[in-house]
């Protein structure tokens, strides 16, 4: 509740947030379908590369 808290907690919701919570809701990334770490971490970076793409596609770069 300090000032400064205030500020980190607003700086974090407007970088970091909104990317997890559209992987969670909207891709219905809830849990890993694959197991092993080279497997997660695969399947995270492919998830990752499809919500950027949705960002460069929505804000009309490719038009």
């Amino acid at each position: 509740d300090t000032p400064d808290g205030r500020a980190q907690y607003a700086q974090r919701f407007a970088a970091v947030e909104p990317v997890f919570a559209n992987l969670r809701a909207n891709k219905r990334l809830d849990r890993f379908t694959l197991r092993g770490r080279l497997k997660v971490d695969t399947q995270w970076k492919l998830y990752c590369r499809v919500h950027n793409i949705e960002k460069i596609a929505k804000s009309g770069y490719a038009a």
